[in-house]
């Protein structure tokens, strides 16, 4: 801690936290499953006094033995054009970068994963340069053996490096080397494009969210008037090329679902439809960047959307089961009836159209008294009008699809034919998918439904009844895994020092029999071990690794980290203070987030548990210091962050937004502060569910569920704090479970591997020394 505290590694007077098995995150790999969560404690933890861990005397190697498969560059098919090692050497040059351990193995391994056909989950810290690590393998494979690979991604943020920063100038460093220059492309969900129809034609109606409120009428009007503006300009309709953007109702006035569009063939507008020529261009590309959303669907339908391909790189796959759970989840509300049953009147008759019409009504007058939350028992006036507009919008589609012919060569009369046809198959199939949903043991029900009410005084939302998968496990293995080769990396994969948490989420087996006990983390042969780890001999699979299904064999690998964690950052436990409440931060948690604000000179990014906690907060701490606080809410996020990034001194305070994807480097971020451990509300509908069919399984559904999302939610914000090898700064939790609960050794072996304290003064010294610190020239 010479940095931070100005002094060599000694014996503490305030003990750090004990270490964990796997506390030390450090370059680790794991195979065919095998890894497990470490044993919890069945006690409060101790501190006994103990000399704080340095990197002369590492944390020993919790990795599995035996020889890595050797690499030699050559393709896992036949006739690549040049060795992955070569290609990264160019690539890395051709960037100005510079050669790094961590990269050099993952590219390594993900060679051998496309080679093998075994799925591969990469751990790759923040300076790892995880991008060009796996798209050089993937652009050598896609070249070698004339195929496409699909690169999927959560946020728009890392889609826009891809495909503007980072491939534009991978591609043409590597033509020399494979013989031509690969080609990339970016394909998103057909709503993503404006369609040119839609925008000329009108919307179908939609339901009445702003019927009364002119201000929004008004609002959403100028919205659309500034997409007719950018429509006559856009070279690629993409919605995220649309800055600033606009309301989602906005954009539906000018953008199809896949159910509504005509067709190329048919619309008027087809041979110059953006959706299409995304499609097009996507066929012919090497390297096809998408979203985890269209991945989901293509997973999810009977045909493909995606162009043919025989690897997936799914990279932020941390996010992945939330984001095919979104995708595979449906809605209903009596707004939504009534709005199929008015598309449904444009194409037939008010007589035909009237049952579904009438279904809408009842169902808002039962809707009405359907209490917030899970409902684990389906009641019988519900049943019945879920039963009700099952049936009328079958009839409805079915009439519809008879009225078919009679609109064929009217584009106008197809459009309004394929609105109705959409939304009365999405309202039946949902209320029937509902009505399946309540079988006899309430573990093995394959779906969740609950009642969203908005809150009181909130007119603008319709009280909506929502269903989604208890897991997505089983869709994953049989519909991505058992397909294709998939990768999977992030920052954030390894839980309390396994990757079995969430493989398990993905459907991947768990750790197999004879894996033996150090199944858990070690880096592959020549990756770089993190913050002084001992690094073990490879990541070759373990015993045991043929006995997973056919097709669902797996790898974890964790190359580690750029980043000295140990003497670059600290992870503050404040365990003095009470236990957080339901009833706001306790004055004891303002009180030593203004003390820590106070001693780090402003430079704080607050990650809190909900947005009540944080503008509380703001509020109270606004007249107490003397630096500028900004509160998530108060603008856009993005010019926040930009205000924040701007003024050293600045606090910015948020909530989940805020805990990823936020990139500050420098000194305008020194203190991250976590106000609690982010478990999932206890009346959280999806993850209370889940957790009672792990239960009932005979599992620990609080560790399998609350606890590894609460891990992977603190493991992504103390990210926030490191973003280059020169930051330096600490992690501040106010909530004292950290370092007392029985779980807590789970959750601290997944963060990076921080010097750890829990006495205030150490960490308020620490800050003010390093606030002190002069700044760069």
């Amino acid at each position: 801690m010479s940095v931070l505290l100005g002094e060599p590694p000694r014996p503490m007077t305030s003990s750090p936290l004990p270490p964990t098995a796997g506390a030390p995150r450090a370059a680790a790999g794991t195979s065919g499953g095998r890894g497990s969560v470490p044993d919890v404690p069945t006690g409060d933890l101790r501190e006994p006094a103990r000399d704080d861990p340095s990197p002369e005397d590492p944390s020993p190697s919790l990795g599995v033995d035996g020889p890595s498969p050797p690499v030699d560059g050559a393709s896992p098919g036949a006739g690549a054009p040049a060795s992955v090692p070569g290609l990264l050497t160019a690539a890395v040059g051709a960037i100005g970068g510079t050669a790094r351990p961590g990269q050099d193995a993952m590219a390594e391994a993900v060679w051998r994963a496309i080679g093998t056909g075994e799925h591969l989950a990469v751990q790759a810290g923040t300076g790892t340069g995880k991008s060009l690590a796996y798209l050089v393998p993937a652009v050598a494979h896609a070249v070698g053996q004339g195929a496409s690979v699909v690169v999927a991604t959560a946020t728009i943020a890392l889609q826009r490096q891809l495909i503007d920063r980072d491939l534009p100038r991978l591609t043409p460093a590597l033509a020399p080397l494979l013989g031509r220059e690969p080609t990339f492309a970016i394909l998103k969900g057909r709503r993503n494009y404006l369609c040119q129809h839609r925008l000329r034609t009108g919307p179908p109606d939609e339901p009445g969210e702003t019927l009364f409120d002119p201000a929004a009428v008004s609002a959403v009007g100028q919205q659309v008037r500034r997409l007719g503006e950018w429509a006559a300009s856009t070279a690629t309709g993409d919605r995220d090329d649309l800055v600033p953007g606009v309301e989602d109702r906005a954009w539906r006035q000018v953008s199809v679902s896949a159910r509504e569009c005509l067709g190329a063939q048919r619309c008027p507008f087809g041979s110059t439809c953006h959706a299409e020529r995304a499609r097009e261009a996507a066929g012919r590309a090497d390297i096809v960047v998408t979203n985890h959303a269209l991945l989901a669907i293509d997973a999810l339908e009977e045909f493909g959307v995606l162009p043919e391909h025989d690897v997936v790189i799914i990279d932020e796959a941390h996010d992945l089961v939330n984001r095919v759970t979104s995708a595979a989840a449906a809605e209903l509300s009596a707004a939504a009836v009534e709005t199929a049953a008015r598309r449904c009147g444009r194409v037939l008759t008010a007589e035909e159209a009237g049952p579904l019409r009438e279904a809408a009504e009842a169902a808002e007058r039962v809707l009405a008294g359907v209490p917030a939350g899970r409902i684990d028992d389906l009641p019988a006036p519900l049943a019945s009008s879920l039963a009700t507009i099952r049936d009328a919008a079958g009839a409805c589609a079915a009439q519809v699809r008879a009225s078919g012919s009679d609109n064929a060569a009217d584009a106008e009369r197809l459009s309004a034919w394929r609105a109705a046809q959409a939304a009365l198959d999405d309202v039946g199939a949902t209320a029937g998918r509902m009505l399946a949903a309540f079988g006899p043991d309430v573990a093995e029900r394959p779906d969740v439904m609950w009642m969203d009410r908005p809150p009181d005084g909130d007119s603008r939302r319709p009280p909506t009844l929502r269903i989604a998968p208890l897991q997505v496990g089983t869709l994953l293995a049989e519909r991505l895994f058992r397909r294709q080769t998939v990768v999977l990396t992030s920052a954030t994969l390894a839980l309390g020092g396994s990757f079995e948490p969430l493989a398990r989420q993905w459907g991947l087996p768990p750790p197999g029999a004879a894996a033996g006990p150090g199944d858990g983390v070690a880096p592959a042969d020549g990756a770089a071990p993190a913050d002084g780890a001992a690094p073990a001999d490879g990541a070759a699979p373990a015993d045991g690794a043929s006995s997973a299904p056919p097709g669902l064999a797996w790898s974890g690998l964790d190359v580690g980290s750029p980043f000295d964690h140990r003497h670059s950052g600290i992870l503050y436990v404040a365990r003095h203070l009470p236990p957080p409440g339901r009833d706001g931060l306790p004055e004891a948690y303002l009180t030593e987030l203004r003390e820590l604000i106070e001693a780090a000179g402003g430079r704080t990014l607050g990650l809190f548990s909900s947005m009540r906690a944080a503008r509380q907060a703001a509020d109270e701490l606004r007249g107490e210091i003397s630096q500028p606080l900004m509160c998530q809410g108060e603008d856009a996020t993005a010019e926040l962050l930009r205000q924040f990034t701007g003024d050293e001194a600045s606090c910015l305070f948020g909530t989940l937004s805020l805990w990823q994807g936020v990139d500050v480097p420098g000194r305008s971020l020194q203190l991250v502060v976590i106000d609690r451990i982010p478990f999932p509300r206890p009346d959280d509908p999806l993850a209370s569910a889940r957790q009672r069919a792990v239960a009932a399984r005979g599992g620990n559904g609080f560790m399998a569920v609350a606890a590894a999302q609460a891990a992977l939610l603190l493991a992504q914000g103390a990210g926030r704090l490191l973003r280059t090898t020169d930051d330096k700064g600490m992690v501040a939790v106010l909530d004292p479970r950290l370092a007392t609960a029985r779980y807590s050794g789970f959750l601290r072996a997944s963060l990076p591997p921080f010097w750890t304290t829990t006495d205030p003064g150490i960490a308020r010294a620490a800050l003010r020394r390093l606030a002190a610190q002069p700044g760069p020239p």
